[in-house]
């Protein structure tokens, strides 16, 4: 089987390296390897096909090597990486955003599609620029466009099926859940001193609600660490130090580093307001953290609140409330962690992953 993987509109493997991704987001293409696929990845960086040569063993990487205007490139990849788009047996979306152009590249070369999303754009865009805003309209018209004529359609929870069902109930058929994925040997428990009584991963942006969590822990004595970086830093820091809040502050690290933070902290949070299927969440449950996040979709999909970790509204109150709670009860923690563990490996390792969406890819050809 020819699998070719169109990237996030302007995503490249290098920027999946700059904010630490890479490891993780091309760890279920290695496994695509050792069944036999034969995968090619259309991305938008520049000098991909140098960099990441060796690091990818097996893949071929198409870039705009030309050095192309961005849009330019975008309209010209079915031209551009036609060799490869002829010989491919299954095209494949990673997300929405530049979606348009693999249904463009799949309808002329007769090939089927892939339309892979793990969060909903339009969603996000909405949430982010007003439910009435131009952005949110573009985002859910080309979302249509891409689904309607999508062989497949892959969404990582029951209510992003549900949300283009609403719209497009024609699609039913062709549907698929598969959540994302951990590699739960990386993402594992270890016994280390649990010196960081709050941890936060992710982008530093109105979305993660950053500015209410710490609202929410001013006053409270605790070592907090957060972890990334985004818009939103500066005004962050400055907030922090007008709350007196004591925040140890540290930029994009390597995927397969975070397990080492995530086994030092007592309690990892994810104050989102909105999310998709949040894969930093389920690594810290793989990690057997007791865990915290607001009560809303995408995020109660994963925690059961009281069994998996627990979930609290948005105000800073309900978020103190939390975790003072779990600061207060060592056996609660324990409980929590040890079932958020087994959670992420009966419903999110790779290995399973793998396995369900391979089937998803023979599915998907003619």
């Amino acid at each position: 089987m020819n699998l070719t993987l169109f990237f996030t509109y302007k995503t490249s493997l290098e920027r999946w390296e700059n904010i630490g991704l890479f490891d993780r987001e091309v760890a279920l293409y290695r496994k695509y390897l050792e069944k036999g696929v034969r995968l090619s990845f259309i991305t938008y960086g520049k000098n991909d096909h140098v960099l990441f040569r060796d690091r990818l063993p097996g893949i071929e990487i198409l870039c705009n090597a030309k050095r192309l205007p961005t849009k330019l490139y975008t309209t010209l990849i079915p031209v551009l990486h036609a060799q490869t788009l002829m010989k491919t047996d299954i095209i494949k979306t990673n997300q929405t955003p530049g979606g348009l152009v693999a249904l463009k590249s799949a309808e002329r070369f007769g090939k089927p599609l892939l339309a892979r999303c793990g969060y909903m754009h339009s969603e996000f865009m909405a949430n982010r620029y007003g439910v009435e805003s131009k952005e949110a309209a573009k985002a859910l018209n080309d979302e249509n466009r891409l689904f309607s004529k999508a062989e497949k359609i892959e969404v990582t929870t029951p209510v992003m099926k549900e949300n283009i069902l609403s719209r497009l109930p024609e699609t039913c058929d062709r549907i698929t859940v598969i959540p994302n994925y951990v590699d739960t040997d990386v993402f594992a428990p270890s016994e280390v001193q649990r010196d960081i009584d709050l941890l936060f991963i992710g982008r530093l942006v109105p979305q993660k609600n950053l500015t209410v969590l710490l609202d929410a822990i001013q006053g409270m004595d605790l070592q907090t660490l957060i972890i990334g970086s985004g818009s939103l830093e500066h005004e962050l820091r400055a907030k922090a130090l007008e709350l007196g809040v004591d925040i140890t502050w540290k930029s994009n690290i390597l995927n397969n580093e975070l397990p080492a933070y995530l086994n030092r902290a007592k309690i990892f949070i994810l104050p989102s307001l909105y999310e998709g299927h949040p894969k930093t969440l389920i690594e810290a449950m793989a990690c057997g953290r007791p865990v915290i996040g607001m009560d809303m979709p995408g995020v109660r999909e994963v925690i059961h609140d009281g069994e998996t970790g627990c979930l609290c509204g948005t105000a800073p109150e309900d978020i103190r409330r939390s975790i003072k709670k779990l600061l207060s009860s060592e056996a609660l923690c324990k409980t929590l962690g040890r079932n958020s563990r087994k959670f992420a490996v009966s419903n999110y390792s790779i290995e399973q992953i793998v396995e369900k969406e391979h089937q998803l890819l023979f599915n998907t050809l003619p």
